[in-house]
């Protein structure tokens, strides 16, 4: 049956997925900062300016969290949950008919009050952002099954497939979201060297 890792409270591992080697993960909880939304990531300015609001708010969080004597994080990688109905193939549909949740992960270190404290000032300083749609949310998905994927984006689709086929094979079915956590910038990384980790919730 599934052979599952025990994921460590630094979540290091849950960036550590093999290329082409699925395998089963246990995802604790943890504080996301994020936006929801609907349609084409490639052409929405709605998109566009989600990603851009979650990474101003995370990197606000990450300096009002060092200068409180805390540690001096990285700011996590962002990430992605992807959905649109049981007529959506990620691989084949229409991508104006996805629904998605973009996110980053707040650091453990810092409290509530400081997470609302910096986020209240960032939304302040750049009212153009779209912190009026964003939330803090405690988010979990238990078992799982992730794949590292090195590619461009487009070309994805047979690699979520194997990892579908992955999660039936050992007795489980696909539960929740489709889930992405994008290690490379598209803006400055050749497109075929881009590291994605696909992840599959299951049952």
């Amino acid at each position: 049956m599934s052979r599952a890792i025990t994921v460590p409270a630094s979540h290091v591992e849950l960036y550590r997925a093999k290329v082409g080697a699925p395998e089963f993960v246990e995802v604790p909880a943890a504080r996301f900062l994020m936006i929801d939304g609907h349609g084409n990531p490639n052409t929405s300015s709605a998109f566009a300016q989600a990603v851009q609001t979650l990474y101003s708010g995370a990197y606000t969080i990450k300096f009002a969290l060092k200068k409180a004597g805390g540690p001096d994080e990285r700011v996590a990688p962002l990430e992605g949950l992807w959905w649109g109905g049981e007529a959506v193939d990620f691989a084949a549909s229409s991508k104006d008919d996805w629904d998605w949740t973009m996110m980053i992960r707040i650091p453990d270190a810092a409290t509530d009050e400081l997470v609302a404290g910096a986020l209240a000032s960032a939304a302040a300083k750049k009212s153009d952002l779209a912190f009026a749609r964003a939330r803090v949310e405690h988010f979990a998905e238990g078992l799982a099954a992730q794949v590292m994927y090195v590619g461009p984006y487009a070309e994805e689709g047979p690699t979520i497939a194997a990892l579908h086929t992955f999660v039936a094979e050992h007795g489980h079915r696909r539960a929740g979201k489709h889930h992405e956590i994008y290690l490379g910038d598209p803006r400055h990384a050749d497109p075929g060297r881009l590291k994605t980790v696909l992840r599959q919730p299951a049952a």
